[in-house]
């Protein structure tokens, strides 16, 4: 009898691409995604995607809550408001797609970093969500004639989120683990923000939503302690 190539226990039933040798269904269904880098092409994805992402959302949700804190503590409402900026844009990105790995948003927002850093650092040419971040972070700065963050702040910023990125994802080839818990999360405790993103017909351009606080507050956001919200970002999730 074939054994379970993640438990060693149970009989392996599933061919599992990821890991290369047989699943028993027990570890298909627990493990997918969230600890094994399952491709986007894989058979037993989608039987159970919505399922993973809704475990991983709520996995999401303290860790997130955390990282606003570092933020706000770090640089302020502008720190917060950078990466809820960066949570949007790649939401709305990457939602409908199966074959999104974390690689991509950590590549954008390095690249994101070194377009932000004081001193020119030569790059090659971005990758196509790069671009993409880089052009909504632009029209989102153009919304407000004060700078969306300090130019010696925003590097650390990025960094920060880039070390919760990769900690949350876990390191694993091909890995869809921030993906899966960022799309969860928004899903399951924002479905306002998935009909507003939904809804929006402005050629690509990202407008955050406003539904949060009254138009004439600027758009920023408070970590979870906050007493109140300001438009244009996702309300942090209180347990």
């Amino acid at each position: 009898m074939s054994k379970c190539v993640h438990c060693y226990r149970r009989k392996g039933k599933r061919s599992c691409p990821a890991l290369g040798g047989l699943l028993c269904s027990q570890c298909c269904g627990e493990h997918r995604i969230v600890r094994i880098a399952c491709p986007s092409d894989c058979v037993y994805l989608d039987t159970g995607s919505e399922y993973q992402q809704r475990r991983l959302g709520e996995q999401f949700a303290p860790v997130r809550r955390e990282l606003y804190r570092e933020l706000s503590q770090l640089g302020g409402e502008k720190a917060a408001a950078l990466f809820n900026l960066i949570e949007v844009v790649t939401f709305s990105y990457f939602q409908g797609r199966r074959d999104g790995q974390d690689a991509e948003v950590i590549a954008a927002i390095q690249a994101l970093r070194r377009s932000l850093s004081p001193l020119h650092v030569p790059a090659a040419p971005m990758p196509v969500f790069a671009e993409h971040l880089k052009k909504q972070y632009e029209n989102f700065a153009k919304q407000d004639p004060q700078p969306v963050i300090d130019a010696s702040t925003a590097p650390e910023v990025l960094d920060c989120v880039l070390k919760f990125i990769t900690g949350f994802s876990g390191g694993a080839f091909q890995s869809q683990r921030f993906l899966s818990g960022l799309i969860g999360y928004v899903r399951t405790f924002h479905p306002d923000i998935v009909e507003h993103l939904a809804k929006q017909q402005e050629g690509g351009r990202i407008v955050l939503p406003d539904q949060f606080s009254p138009p004439s507050v600027q758009p920023h956001i408070h970590a979870p302690e906050s007493t109140h919200r300001h438009e244009g970002h996702l309300p942090a999730h209180r347990r």
